[in-house]
């Protein structure tokens, strides 16, 4: 089994968040990988890793860095597939706005997706949505998915209904 997405991140510290994208890649049976590179301690491995990104099957790169998070640029600047940035709030971080900011203000021509803080999860669903496009079985996947959030919010109106409170009108 080859992989379709490559999860990237930093340092071996950001697996506990980009863990959520590992999680719904493996919940939609969609293969995928797992590495540490980083854009400022092994720049000649990040460039070799997009460089064959394309050849070796990959589909959607998600990329977690925090700090000076500049690796999801770096890979985008080199493949011309679509990379996804999940910025991190890391232990040297301004509240994550250092990793927001230098994921999010691409230059034109280097686009690369930006999600929520701390948010693989996001990442994995929007890389599952790219793959969708040309695959009806996780397609149909995605659209199950999707009516199991509208149910959980069913049952919460549901549940919120039988809440006594006063004043409540509902």
């Amino acid at each position: 089994m080859n992989p379709k997405v490559s999860i990237i991140m930093g340092s071996t510290s950001d697996m506990k968040v980009m863990e959520g994208a590992a999680k719904f890649l493996a919940e939609m049976e969609i293969p995928y990988e797992i590495n540490a590179l980083s854009a400022h301690r092994t720049p000649d491995l990040v460039a070799d890793f997009a460089k064959d990104a394309l050849a070796r099957g990959i589909k959607v790169i998600i990329a977690g860095a925090g700090g000076a998070a500049h690796l999801p640029g770096v890979i985008a600047s080199m493949t011309t597939l679509p990379v996804i940035g999940v910025p991190v709030k890391s232990s040297n971080s301004m509240d994550a706005w250092d990793s927001v900011l230098s994921i999010l203000q691409m230059p034109s021509g280097i686009p690369v997706a930006t999600v929520a803080v701390d948010n693989s999860q996001n990442a994995g669903i929007l890389a599952a949505q790219i793959i969708a496009t040309g695959d009806v079985e996780i397609q149909s996947k995605l659209v199950k998915f999707k009516a199991d959030l509208a149910k959980k919010i069913e049952k919460a109106n549901e549940d919120l209904a039988g809440l006594k409170l006063p004043f409540k009108t509902n």
